[in-house]
């Protein structure tokens, strides 16, 4: 790290702030022997990005880069049980895997967030504001988000089965890594005549979602399947963008954003047109595009 010396036209308090601008990769604890792995780069206005399942913040390669360029703190980390982060046994419930959040953002003091959550991560921003006020956020994105319910109930009949949850769950359990190899196809909509993405990036991914804990990847998959966050749509008070492939077969948009849009009152919604879920690699520069002007919009 270079040297940093205050001068004489700098305070104490600038002195300290320029050191803590100096940022980098870390570990946070959040929990009693839980860390977390952080990515913090750039320089404004803090934006957390919250990774999908099973995978990593490295996920986020191609946007962290593109919004540090643009005058953005970027804040990417492991959720508990995924990438370089501890792998407890237990705490993959919403309600922990955001008092998770709520530490990153008070222990790096950040104000004036925007919170953009991947899939499974959408449940973390929503519960972020049922649970914790939305304190200290200032915008929040929803990207390919199983918000606001996948399961199929009586009130919810177009939602997924519980026995699909319990094949995945089976699949899981009986070869992890197979399971996730062929997840991925899908994930990326890869198809006879479709292969948005080379062999060698879907087996990289395919890498990082088999470094997660198996534990993780079994009960995080029962909280986004099961967890219904229908009645805490309005909580979310902030100007919200809402982003979804038609073409997503992981997680239905009709099943999801269409139905995020019509609940929560002040939200921005782009459909992709023909993208899969994993859009923030088939759609990257587009994302990245929508994604900067709703930030400095």
């Amino acid at each position: 790290m270079e040297h940093t010396e205050p001068n004489a036209c700098m305070s104490i308090k600038d002195f300290e702030s320029n050191l803590k601008q100096v940022h980098t990769d870390k570990y946070i604890e959040t929990a009693q022997n839980v860390r977390l792995y952080v990515k913090d780069y750039g320089q404004g206005k803090p934006v957390i990005l919250i990774h999908g399942w099973p995978l990593s913040n490295e996920m986020w390669e191609y946007q962290i880069d593109h919004l540090v360029q643009n005058n953005y703190r970027v804040i990417a980390y492991d959720r508990r049980g995924f990438g370089k982060s501890s792998q407890p046994w237990d705490g993959y419930d919403y309600d922990t895997l955001t008092d998770d959040l709520k530490e990153i953002i008070e222990q790096l003091e950040l104000e004036n967030v925007t919170l953009v959550g991947f899939s499974m991560g959408g449940g973390e921003v929503v519960r972020y504001f049922s649970r914790h006020g939305g304190k200290g956020v200032i915008k929040a994105a929803l990207i390919s988000s199983i918000i606001p319910f996948l399961l199929k109930t009586h009130d919810n009949p177009d939602g997924h089965p519980k026995e699909k949850s319990e094949t995945t769950a089976a699949a899981i359990k009986e070869d992890r890594i197979g399971f996730v190899d062929n997840f991925g196809k899908t994930f990326f909509g890869i198809n006879i005549i479709n292969k948005p993405i080379s062999t060698p990036l879907l087996e990289y991914y395919r890498t990082l979602c088999s470094l997660a804990s198996p534990r993780a990847t079994l009960k995080c998959a029962e909280s986004f399947s099961f967890t219904d966050f229908r009645d805490e749509l309005d909580f979310v008070k902030v100007p919200t963008l809402i982003i979804h492939g038609n073409d997503d077969k992981i997680v239905p948009i009709d099943l999801t954003s269409r139905k995020a849009a019509a609940g929560i009152a002040n939200n921005t919604f782009i459909e992709y047109e023909g993208a899969p879920h994993g859009l923030f690699y088939t759609e990257k520069e587009k994302l990245n595009e929508d994604l900067l002007q709703f930030l400095n919009s």
